[in-house]
């Protein structure tokens, strides 16, 4: 059985939940307590040296530590639902919305939280290097989420879905972003209408609460 080495609280890995509980796909769950520093255990180096979550195990025993990655590889063993696209150009769309929220959304968020936090001191990237905190980053950072609110808002006038007609892996890292704005209170404001409703209907799907 597949083996998810997990943390509950953490937004990277609740993605790769929610696109597991999307497929309905069965799995291990493993928690790593991050605020322990389980993550640097030689244990957990094993099977990720970047001491980050997620990480998936297959069957086979190999690991794979990336969202993007482990989405790919979950969506050619278990294709129903399709979460990825399944045409050349909404494939296309997914990614290029996906790589957007990632990029613009939810790296912005980490750079607010990373750059501020005191229990990051330190810790401004993930895993086991020490980069200092930069706070001038982390304003940085407020300024391009705000901003990817806009375009997202934009979207979501004349789409469903972030990435056009069909749920995928884009509201996923969307949605994901926009929680995990909340945490160094930045989310979007009630003039993003369309963006409100769109998650709100993300929030009535059982994955949402995975």
């Amino acid at each position: 059985m597949l083996k998810l080495y997990d943390n509950e609280t953490a937004p990277s890995p609740r993605r790769t939940r929610i696109f597991l509980a999307e497929k309905n796909v069965p799995h291990t769950n493993i928690q790593i307590d991050l605020r322990k520093g389980e993550q640097f255990s030689a244990e957990f180096i094993q099977i990720n040296p970047r001491c980050t979550v997620p990480a998936l195990v297959t069957e086979d025993g190999e690991s794979i530590c990336e969202n993007i990655a482990i989405a790919q590889y979950i969506e050619e063993k278990f294709p129903a639902p399709c979460l990825m696209g399944d045409t050349p150009i909404k494939r296309a769309r997914v990614l290029e919305w996906n790589s957007r929220c990632e990029f613009e959304g939810l790296t912005a968020v980490a750079e607010i939280l990373r750059n501020t936090s005191k229990g990051m001191v330190g810790r401004a990237m993930t895993g086991s290097r020490d980069i200092s905190q930069l706070p001038k980053l982390a304003e940085r950072g407020r300024q391009r989420l705000a901003y990817f609110f806009e375009d997202l808002e934009a979207q979501l006038k004349n789409n469903k879905f972030v990435a056009g007609a069909d749920f995928s892996l884009a509201d996923i890292t969307a949605v994901t972003t926009v929680d995990f704005s909340s945490w160094v209170k930045a989310a979007p404001d009630e003039s993003h209408k369309h963006l409100w409703a769109w998650h709100g209907r993300i929030a009535e799907r059982p994955s949402y609460k995975a």
